[in-house]
């Protein structure tokens, strides 16, 4: 068994991706096998759909060894924002000593996984992985300490503040649902944005004191935007009517881009007392949006010609 006929196609199989990217907590899109990325040349190539960035994963059948190392750290100082996890059958301690001083060096656009894979079979099921983290970022903590450092500061306007402790409060409480939807790091802003599993896709959540609601949104960006748009709303009457509530689709003619949102209307995101409501509201409704749209959008079809216009007639 050879890692790159063997291991490699495997470890590319959709299955096995969907598990390693559960089990990272990331949202992993296929790209290619054995894929230049500039001057590199990657095993899997990958794309996260949370934040449209590459994701490198480099494996190895064996213990690890000095080369693979050597090749993470030419990926992490060539690449401005990349993920990279490197999967062995077992680490030395030395290189996982060595991923988790590049995780305290490097900068929070570039995070590094390690990770050790087990085959596992239960009576004559198929094998199956199971990979155990040796080494991790710690985004998390670094971003959150790094915007609470900021407030404390007073590098933070009172609004943006007032934002971050909003967005931190509710991906808390995604956290503690446990369910599909991962919580990310919040930002100093307006809006923060998750994965759904496709580029170009991204599941929003956003407040607008001027217009006095809070929103969830499927945002389409990029070159499939109005064609992704104009596939979902074909099946308008099917989607709404899966969520027991109608939604507002914005194809957006004057931009590249497209929305499709449900409001929470009349309310201030800034009155602290309501925000309970408003949090309870947005992590209810995130899931089920999430539920309906999912499916529908890994299985969008962008093998054709690109739209230009295709704003539904049914969209206001």
């Amino acid at each position: 068994m050879t890692e790159a006929q063997h291991f490699t196609p495997w470890l590319a199989r959709e299955e096995n991706l969907a598990l390693l990217a559960d089990t990272l907590g990331l949202d992993l899109e296929f790209e290619a096998q054995e894929q230049a990325v500039g001057p590199f040349r990657a095993d899997i190539l990958c794309k996260n759909t949370a934040d449209d960035t590459w994701v490198l994963i480099e494996n190895q059948l064996e213990r690890t060894d000095h080369s693979h190392l050597g090749q993470l750290i030419t990926y992490a100082a060539g690449l401005h924002a990349v993920t990279i996890i490197w999967i062995a059958a077992r680490f030395a301690d030395e290189h996982r000593a060595a991923c988790d001083w590049l995780n305290e060096i490097t900068s929070e656009n570039v995070r590094i996984f390690a990770l050790e894979v087990e085959l596992w079979r239960i009576g004559q099921s198929p094998i199956a992985p199971k990979f155990n983290i040796i080494s991790q970022p710690n985004d998390w903590a670094r971003q959150v300490a790094t915007a609470q450092k900021a407030i404390t500061d007073g590098e933070f306007s009172e609004t943006r503040q007032t934002q971050w402790r909003y967005w931190k409060a509710v991906e808390d409480l995604i956290g503690k649902a446990n369910g599909v939807i991962r919580p990310v790091s919040p930002q100093a802003s307006s809006w923060v944005s998750h994965g759904i599993g496709k580029t170009g896709v991204h599941f929003n959540f956003a407040m607008s004191r001027p217009e006095n609601l809070v929103r969830i949104e499927v945002y389409l960006s990029g070159l499939h935007a109005k064609s992704d748009f104009a596939q979902l709303a074909a099946r308008r009457a099917e989607i709404e009517a899966k969520l027991g509530q109608p939604l507002v689709w914005q194809p957006m003619p004057d931009k590249k881009d497209a929305r499709i949102a449900l409001h929470l209307p009349n309310i201030d995101p800034f009155d602290e007392a309501d925000w309970e409501r408003q949090h309870r509201w947005i992590v209810d409704n995130a899931r089920s949006l999430h539920q309906v749209f999912r499916p529908l959008v890994m299985s969008l079809d962008r093998s054709g010609k690109i739209a230009e216009d295709p704003a539904s007639s049914e969209a206001p």
